[in-house]
C-alpha cells in the first residue's frame, strides 16, 4: 500500500507539471499582444516593453516556464495585473468557495448511491422504473438549464433561496450554496445512481452471493457485507475522476449565480489577458483534480486491494 502510494503521488507531480508546461505552449498560440490587451491601446510603447520584461513575454516559452516553476517553488504566483496583488492571496480567497461548491455537490450526488440500491435490488419494480426514467432525464439536462429553471422556481417565484452571491455568515452562506449545488449535483445523482446499480446488480448474480444466500445469511448483511463491499469501489473512482468535470461545470454556475470562486476567476482572467491569474487558477485547477484522483484511488485500493493489481 505505502509503494502504491508513493507511486501514485509521483504520478500526481508529474501530472501537474506536465499539464503547466502545456499551459504555457497553448498561451503561444494566443493571437494577438498580450501586452496591448492588458494595457489598452492608449498605453505607451514603454508601458508595454516593462510589461513584456515583467511577465518574460520577449523569451521563449521554456524560459518562461523556468521562472514561473522558480517563483512556485519560493511560494510566488506572480502579481495580477489588474489589482497588483498577489495571486497566491486572491487564489486563497476564491478557492474556498469553490471547494466548498465541489464538496457539497459530491455530498448531494451520494445521494445516488441509496438510489441504485434500492433500484437494483428491487429491480424491475415501480421504483426502479421511476427512479430510471428521471435519473436518465436529469443526465440529459445540461446543469445550466437546471441552474435557470432553480432561480426561476426557487429564487424568483418562491422567494425561498437567493440566488446571487455567496453569502456572509453560517446561514446565509448555507442558502446561498443550495441552488448552484443542486444545479449541478441533480446530475450526478442520476448519474451515480445508475452506475450503482449497474454495479449492484452484477455483484448480485456472482456465485458468491449466491453462495451466501444458500447459507440462510439474511439479505441485509448480504447487501452490506458481500454485494456493497465490491460494488461501491468503481463509484469512488468514478467520484474522484468527476471532480474535473465539476470543476468545469462551476465555470458556468458561477457566472450564472454570480459567486465567487476559482471558476469565474479563471473566465475574467482569460477575458482580460491577466496571464499570471490565468497561470495561478489553471494550476489551482489542476492541483484540486490531481489531489482528489489520487485519493480516490488510494480509497479504492482501500476498499478493494484487487485494484491495486489492476491499476499496476
Amino acid at each position: 500500500m505505502i509503494g502504491y502510494a508513493v507511486q501514485r503521488i509521483g504520478v500526481a507531480i508529474l501530472i501537474v507539471l506536465l499539464a503547466t508546461t502545456a499551459l504555457f505552449v497553448m498561451i503561444q498560440f494566443v493571437p494577438g499582444d498580450p501586452a496591448n490587451v492588458m494595457l489598452g491601446p492608449r498605453a505607451t510603447p514603454e508601458l508595454k516593453e516593462a510589461l513584456r520584461e515583467r511577465l518574460h513575454l520577449n523569451d521563449s516559452v521554456f524560459v518562461q516556464i523556468y521562472y514561473f516553476f522558480a517563483g512556485l517553488l519560493q511560494g510566488d504566483l506572480g502579481v495580477d495585473l489588474t489589482s497588483n496583488r498577489p495571486v497566491v492571496s486572491i487564489l486563497a480567497e476564491q478557492a474556498p468557495y469553490t471547494a466548498m461548491l465541489v464538496i457539497s455537490v459530491l455530498l448531494v450526488a451520494l445521494m445516488g448511491i441509496p438510489i441504485g440500491t434500492y433500484a437494483a435490488v428491487h429491480r424491475g419494480g415501480s421504483f426502479d422504473q421511476i427512479s430510471g426514467v428521471i435519473s436518465v432525464s436529469i443526465i440529459a439536462v445540461p446543469p445550466i438549464v437546471i441552474g435557470l429553471y432553480l432561480i426561476l422556481v426557487f429564487a424568483i417565484q418562491l422567494r425561498w433561496l437567493p440566488a446571487i452571491g455567496a453569502g456572509e455568515g453560517f446561514w446565509a452562506v448555507i442558502k446561498h450554496l443550495i441552488l448552484p449545488t443542486l444545479a449541478i449535483g441533480l446530475t450526478w445523482i442520476g448519474y451515480v445512481s445508475r452506475l450503482v446499480r449497474a454495479s449492484v446488480i452484477e455483484v448480485l448474480m456472482q456465485n458468491h452471493v449466491k453462495t451466501a444466500r444458500a447459507f440462510g445469511i439474511p439479505e441485509n448483511k448480504i447487501l452490506r457485507r458481500y454485494v456493497l463491499r465490491v460494488a461501491l469501489p468503481a463509484t469512488v473512482t468514478v467520484l474522484g475522476v468527476s471532480i474535473g468535470f465539476i470543476l468545469s461545470t462551476a465555470v458556468i454556475v458561477e457566472i450564472l449565480f454570480s459567486r465567487p470562486g476559482i471558476g469565474k476567476l479563471t473566465y475574467d482572467a482569460v477575458i482580460s489577458r491577466n496571464y499570471p491569474v490565468v497561470m495561478g487558477a489553471v494550476l489551482a485547477s489542476t492541483v484540486f483534480i490531481v489531489v482528489a484522483t489520487t485519493l480516490s484511488d488510494l480509497l479504492n485500493v482501500m476498499l478493494d486491494p484487487r485494484s491495486q493489481d489492476i491499476n499496476s
